[in-house]
């Protein structure tokens, strides 16, 4: 069978192989499949649960040997499902889809929050493979919600945790302290993936320091090719155009992020703070 990008539009059966349990309600699946394998850090694909929904999710895992995988947060009767998917089962993809993270520098940081942490790990992997060490933030409301820690502990030289409440780690915000380590380190690149609040105070701190940054944004996705607009951020569809998005790019949308977005029926609202 042809692995034309027109394949890669249409839905494919993976079987679950593995399920992990992440944090409470955060579960990563693991699966087989050829273009998931072969797909760039920051790419997503769409995932389909017959007769409930289909919905855009990051790989967190990405193996030359064909092991993908997800990580999934329960928020909702798609999610829900997902997270109570069994070994065996199986599950609809298509994709991969948008544009990846660019390797730019030689101190990198990457700065992850929340479940924005997993679409992160592809990207430290490959700049290893790469010969690139990036120092990681790895931040979460608290400590028994840190995501990928043992597994970013594993692989990574410096890794630095942050919590909210003070649990694990930094007390404060991730994107708190990312100054100081650019001072110590001299990043000269920086990526991100989590919550906008987080993403738009680290994409102020690039552009004082003139630092490249690339960050991973997330909005309704739908048709995941363009076509219907639900995912429309400023002049951008978030699933064509991104999801990862450069300096350039994110001043284009600072109206936006963080602020307000498209809802399913195409109404504007609020970002969750």
């Amino acid at each position: 069978m042809s692995d034309s990008p027109m394949r890669r539009e249409v839905h494919r059966v993976v079987k679950v192989e593995e399920v992990k349990q992440e944090a409470k309600d955060v579960f990563t699946l693991y699966f087989k499949d050829n273009f998931c394998s072969s797909a760039s850090p920051g790419q997503f694909i769409m995932v389909w649960i017959p007769g409930v929904d289909e919905i855009p999710m990051s790989l967190s895992t990405i193996n030359q040997k064909g092991v993908s995988s997800i990580t999934v947060r329960s928020v909702g009767e798609a999610t829900r499902i997902l997270c109570e998917t069994k070994v065996g089962e199986k599950i609809g993809v298509r994709g991969p889809f948008g544009n990846g993270f660019t390797l730019k520098g030689s101190k990198p940081v990457l700065v992850g929050g929340g479940t924005g942490v997993p679409a992160l790990y592809p990207l430290a992997s490959k700049m290893l493979i790469s010969g690139i060490k990036p120092s990681f933030i790895l931040g979460a409301r608290n400590a028994e919600q840190l995501l990928f820690k043992d597994r970013l502990q594993e692989i990574l030289d410096d890794l630095i945790i942050s919590t909210d409440d003070g649990s694990l780690g930094f007390k404060g915000y991730a994107s708190e302290c990312l100054g100081r380590l650019i001072l110590e380190k001299k990043c000269d690149s920086i990526y991100t993936c989590g919550p906008e609040q987080m993403i738009v105070s680290i994409f102020k701190e690039a552009e004082r320091r003139n630092i490249f940054v690339q960050a991973s944004l997330e909005r309704y996705v739908k048709c995941a090719v363009g076509l219907c607009g639900s995912c429309g951020i400023g002049p951008f569809r978030v699933c064509k155009d991104g999801p990862v998005f450069d300096s350039i790019s994110l001043r284009a949308v600072m109206n936006e992020l963080g602020f307000k977005k498209m809802d399913p029926s195409g109404r504007l609202i609020p970002v969750e703070k």
